[in-house]
C-alpha cells in the first residue's frame, strides 16, 4: 500500500512566522494523508547553525521523512548530507532534505519556485540589466532562476564581498562569461538607476528581521522590484515601492511553488498549487506575522 502518514520539519532561525507547516497540512488534509510538519527553530533551542548537521541526524533517526532548510543553512548542511541533487550541486544550497533508506539526500527547489512565481507575477518585466542583493542560500537560487527566465546581466551585491564573487562565478560558468557581475553595496545607487529591476534575496523584512534593506530613496517607478520574504507577504521595501509606482512581487508565489516540490519529494504525490496559492492569501491575512 502507497504510504500515507508523513512527518515533515523544518530548520532554520526566527521561523515562528512561517506558513510552510499550515501550506503542507493544509494540501495533505485534501489529499487523505496523515501529515505533520514541526518547526525546529536553532534559536528557541539555543543552536548555533553549525550544529545542523548534528538535527538532521536527529530528525532522521526519529524517523522524520524528511526536512525543508532555511536561513541560515541551506549552504551549512551540505557537509552532512550524503547525496545531492544535480540543481542543489550546481547551486551550493539545499532547502529540501529526503530521507530515503537512512541516507539524507539534498534538493533545491527555490529555483522552480522563483521562476514559476516570477513567470507569473511578473511576466513582462524587462530582464536588460538585474541587480541582486543577496548572494546566500536563497540568492544562490533566485540568480539562477532569474538567468533561466532569460536575463542578459545579473549584478550581485552583498555585505561579504567573497560570497558575492563566488555565486558570480558560478553563474558565469554555468550560464556563459558575462552574464553575471559583482558589485559592492556603495554602488547601489548607480546600479538601481541604470536597472530594470531588482531582486532582494536578504533576510530584512522578515518578521524577526524588520526594515529596509537599502535606503528608499534608491527606488524610482521604472524598476520592478521582486522579493523573496514572504512573511509578511507585504515587507516594508514591496509596501514603499508600491507606493512609488515600481511593479512588485511577494514572496508568496515562491513560498508555495518551492513548497509544493517539496510535498512531492516528501510524499510522491502531486499537489495543486493553485489551491496552495489560495491557502498562502488566506494564511497571510488571517496568520500571526509573530508567534
Amino acid at each position: 500500500m502507497p504510504k500515507d502518514s508523513f512527518l515533515v520539519g523544518l530548520i532554520g532561525s526566527g521561523i515562528g512566522p512561517s506558513l510552510s507547516p499550515a501550506l503542507h497540512e493544509r494540501e495533505a488534509d485534501r489529499q487523505g494523508l496523515r501529515y505533520l510538519y514541526r518547526l525546529i527553530d536553532i534559536d528557541v533551542l539555543g543552536v548555533p547553525p553549525e550544529r545542523v548537521g548534528e538535527l538532521v541526524r536527529a530528525a532522521r533517526d526519529l524517523g522524520f521523512d524528511g526536512l525543508n532548510i532555511t536561513h541560515p543553512c541551506k549552504q551549512l548542511v551540505i557537509e552532512h548530507l550524503d547525496a545531492l541533487s544535480a540543481q542543489a550541486q550546481a547551486l551550493g544550497a539545499v532547502n529540501t532534505v529526503v530521507f530515503e533508506g537512512g541516507r539524507a539526500v539534498g534538493h533545491n527547489t527555490d529555483v522552480t519556485g522563483f521562476a514559476a512565481s516570477f513567470a507569473r507575477g511578473l511576466p513582462d518585466a524587462p530582464l536588460e540589466r538585474v541587480v541582486q542583493l543577496g548572494a546566500g542560500g536563497a540568492g544562490a537560487a533566485v540568480a539562477h532562476a532569474t538567468l533561466t527566465l532569460g536575463a542578459e546581466r545579473v549584478t550581485v551585491v552583498d555585505a561579504l564581498p567573497e560570497r558575492a564573487a563566488d555565486l558570480a562565478d558560478s553563474l558565469n560558468r554555468h550560464f556563459g562569461e558575462g552574464r553575471a557581475a559583482t558589485a559592492s553595496p556603495d554602488r547601489l545607487a548607480e546600479l538601481l538607476t541604470e536597472a530594470d529591476g531588482i531582486v532582494h534575496a536578504t533576510p530584512t523584512g522578515m518578521a524577526a528581521h524588520p526594515g529596509l534593506p537599502f535606503p528608499a530613496e534608491l527606488l524610482h517607478p521604472g524598476l520592478w522590484v521582486a522579493e523573496v520574504v514572504y512573511r509578511p507577504l507585504e515587507t516594508e521595501l514591496l509596501r514603499t515601492a508600491r507606493e512609488l509606482g515600481c511593479a512588485t512581487l511577494d514572496g508568496g508565489g515562491m513560498a508555495v511553488f518551492q513548497a509544493a516540490d517539496a510535498f512531492r519529494l516528501f510524499t510522491g504525490r502531486e499537489p495543486d498549487s493553485a489551491r496552495m496559492l489560495a491557502d498562502i492569501a488566506e494564511l497571510a491575512d488571517t496568520v500571526p506575522a509573530v508567534p
